[in-house]
């Protein structure tokens, strides 16, 4: 009779964590209805607004459990910089700011989340100009799931967060003759994310 529940425990420990994990499942960050966009002070009296063209991968969750199952992977192409001044923007993409030809890519990877779901915190790594440093995301989300018209799942999210640019080697430090600088340090950054996966199948 022991030695039965033994081996009943031995299983339910060796199938629990597997259906655990077979409820995190991948969701598509969908580029066509996401933004990356960000705010940096002008010469002191006025905030430049920017954005990349939408984010790309994938973060894997269980709706049933945000964020204990949180994992976010995803990547922004540098080289779509959008101020809406074309000077403006050669200069970002140069090596006096994101050097866009050595680092196309800005990454983000979670290492951990924190909270409830509704909002809560997410840490990770961010990339930047081949620069790594922790961050943490401040997250609303994710809303109640959609089916769109062609039967894919669909959650939205935004994420935010302030970071120094000097943090990560963008170093531009122009001062205006009166005092200031020509680009402040802090950029807030703000993500909104759309999500999709496919029909299950049964």
């Amino acid at each position: 009779m022991r030695s039965a529940v033994v081996l009943s425990l031995l299983a339910s420990s060796l199938v629990l964590p597997r259906y655990a994990h077979a409820q995190a499942v991948p969701w598509t960050i969908d580029p066509g209805h996401s933004a990356a966009q960000f705010t940096v002070r002008h010469m002191v009296v006025a905030n430049v607004k920017g954005q990349f063209d939408g984010p790309t991968g994938t973060v894997t969750f269980d709706p049933a459990n945000v964020p204990g199952t949180l994992r976010v992977d995803a990547s922004i192409d540098a080289r779509t910089i959008n101020t809406r001044n074309a000077d403006r923007d050669a200069d970002l993409r140069s090596d006096l700011f994101f050097d866009v030809s050595r680092f196309p890519a800005i990454t983000f990877k979670s290492k951990r989340a924190e909270g409830a779901a509704g909002r809560f915190k997410v840490t990770g790594d961010l990339t930047m100009r081949g620069v790594t440093k922790e961050v943490v995301l401040d997250v609303d989300g994710p809303t109640p799931a959609i089916k769109d018209i062609w039967g894919n799942t669909r959650v939205g999210a935004t994420a935010s967060t302030v970071v120094d640019r000097r943090d990560f080697g963008l170093l531009y430090s122009r001062i205006l003759e009166g005092g200031g600088a020509v680009v402040g340090n802090d950029v807030t950054i703000t993500i909104d994310l759309e999500l999709t996966r496919p029909p299950v199948k049964e």
